[in-house]
């Protein structure tokens, strides 16, 4: 008989380990010595031993599922039960009892996880359909429309949920895209009918400055032009294409008529400033008239230079005032010029000029005589305010004597 602290062989070869309720028969060895059955049964054991342990490090380090950690324990633990190894199979067992607590509590941990997991996606997936919701209502549809595609992508990565809780979410989801989609269909639908309309309005627009552009009524025309403008700013925008090519048009019919008033304008303002010449040396002829010497011959001069004056034609306008001034200067100073020899040569002005200087003069010899008397008299006072009156009316005098003067008097 042959034995080890955990199993021994009788005589008839059957082989016993020792546990804690006695020793349990492992089998019958009759192919050998005691010895080697005992050897033989203890690498069962050893074999045992490794697979437990391998089967703790895969609890413990991977992912194993607790289910297939339930299944491979339940084979270990049917192997340590039939006791078909020499060994401390108490303590193999112990072990798979520590095992099945860690694989429970792994169980209890990844339960806990996923419902975490669960309540985190439920609350991700709320947002998104308050975010979808609130998205809906947007008029911004490029940047709304490419969020609500981002929004489902971000949707797909999610955990899903109960079957209940994941439809009616999804459903709320569905619809706010849905809405989004039917809102920005009917606004772009209006906004083509928009642009049909502002390309029927630009086409006329176009037809009626193509019809213009080769007008000659210049100030009329460049006003019509300024409304059409208007109009076409007014009128919104057509299809990009349709834009484009009525654009060109419109804008290539005002070039057409801008650039035939500019070449006109540019030939005129030649013609006027050569006129402003003409016009410059009439005037400064007209001026070697001032002062009047022969008021005759200085008149028909004028009428002559007047003449060819009017034939020259337009000056350019800023210039105009300036030298129409000097011409206005010269006949200013002829009609003065008459004025004064027509004073000075009339009978009945002259007239009435000598008589009332005579007045004039009567009434200052009379104050003079006054005063002499009054100071005479001892009356100063009288005297002073005879003086007064004195010099106002010698002030008259010497002005009329003056025009008298004119008419050579």
């Amino acid at each position: 008989m042959s034995s080890d602290p955990w199993g021994r062989v009788d005589e008839t070869g059957t082989v016993y380990v020792r546990t804690a309720d006695g020793e349990k028969v492992v089998g019958s060895w009759q192919a050998g010595s005691p010895e080697e059955a005992l050897a033989y049964f203890e690498r069962k054991y050893e074999g045992l031993v490794v697979e437990i342990g391998l089967l703790e490090r895969r609890v413990k380090t991977t992912d194993l599922s607790a289910k297939d950690a339930q299944v491979a324990i339940g084979h270990l633990r049917q192997q340590v039960d039939e006791h078909h190894a020499v060994g401390d199979l108490d303590a193999l067992s112990k072990r798979l009892d520590a095992l099945v607590a860690t694989v429970e509590a792994r169980r209890e941990e990844r339960k806990a996880e996923k419902a975490k997991q669960t309540d985190e996606a439920k609350h991700a997936k709320e947002a998104l359909v308050v975010e979808a919701e609130e998205l809906a209502q947007s008029e911004q549809w490029r940047s709304a429309g490419e969020r609500l595609r981002a929004l489902v992508d971000i949707w797909k990565g999610l955990p899903r949920l109960d079957r209940k809780s994941d439809d009616e979410l999804w459903h709320r989801f569905s619809h706010a895209r849905s809405a989004f989609s039917k809102r920005r269909k009917a606004h772009f639908a209006s906004l083509d009918a928009q642009r049909e309309e502002a390309r029927k309005a630009k086409e006329k627009l176009v037809a009626e400055a193509e019809s213009l552009s080769g007008s000659t009524d210049w100030a009329a025309t460049a006003a019509r032009y300024r409304d059409l403008m208007t109009e076409w700013k007014a009128a919104g925008r057509a299809q990009r294409e349709a834009e484009e090519d009525l654009w060109n048009r419109f804008r290539g019919a005002q070039d057409v008529f801008f650039a035939a008033r500019s070449a006109v304008f540019a030939e005129r303002d030649a013609e006027q400033s050569e006129n402003l010449k003409l016009k410059e040396e009439l005037a400064a002829e007209a001026e070697k008239l001032v002062p009047v010497k022969d008021l005759k011959a200085a008149r028909a001069a004028f009428r002559s230079l007047n003449e060819r004056w009017e034939a020259i034609g337009h000056v350019p306008r800023d210039a105009r005032p300036k030298v129409e001034g000097r011409m206005h200067a010269v006949e200013k100073a002829l009609q003065e010029t008459e004025e004064n020899e027509w004073r000075r040569t009339n009978p009945e002005a002259r007239a009435r000029a000598a008589g009332l200087t005579g007045q004039l003069q009567d009434a200052v010899d009379k104050l003079r005589s006054q005063i002499d008397t009054a100071r005479a008299a001892g009356n100063n006072a009288k005297a002073d305010k005879l003086a007064r009156e004195l010099e106002g009316r010698q002030a008259l005098l010497d002005q009329a004597l003056k025009g008298l003067q004119e008419f050579g008097g």
